[in-house]
């Protein structure tokens, strides 16, 4: 299996064309839940071009009816990007300072319930700005949310 680079300029460019509309290609999940993964997989996607249809654990969309957990569910999304061995993108963990645009930051209440999914746009010094869908946002500062934890998802790159 081949690992390519992870598009970053295209999962922004993404990020930045859709975060106050949506795609008619993927369901508008707002009303049943939220729509924060769907949009930050969305963003991925546009970056690494690759799904991975592994059955229940891999990380794909089909429709509203034929899609992976991992597609639109926060902790589901971790776990398919820091433990994907196969194709697709693949992530570790990381330090807010270590995130680049085209990153995914989770937001956490102090149970370690994550939540929201928003979508690294820019880093400016130490600042981070995030593209977001549920509560729609582009170049939002990640220190205007209010959430007791955070980790970062930092794309390594893409295995095809």
């Amino acid at each position: 299996m081949e690992i390519t680079e992870y598009d970053r300029t295209a999962a922004v460019a993404y990020a930045k064309r859709w975060a106050f509309g949506r795609n008619p290609k993927f369901y508008n999940f707002n009303n049943i839940g939220g729509d924060c993964t769907n949009f930050a997989s969305q963003c991925i996607f546009a970056g690494s071009g690759v799904m991975n249809f592994t059955p229940t654990f891999g990380w794909y969309y089909k429709n509203i009816d034929d899609r992976a957990p991992a597609w639109t569910g926060v902790e589901y999304l971790f776990n398919f990007l820091t433990g994907n061995d196969g194709e697709g993108p693949f992530a570790v963990r990381a330090d807010l300072d270590k995130l680049q645009p085209g990153d995914i930051v989770q937001l956490a209440t102090a149970t370690d319930d994550f939540y929201h999914s928003p979508v690294v746009v820019a880093v400016k010094g130490r600042k981070i700005f995030v593209a977001a869908h549920s509560y729609d946002a582009y170049m939002r500062p990640l220190n205007s949310y209010n959430f007791a934890k955070v980790r970062g998802i930092h794309i390594e790159g893409v295995r095809k």
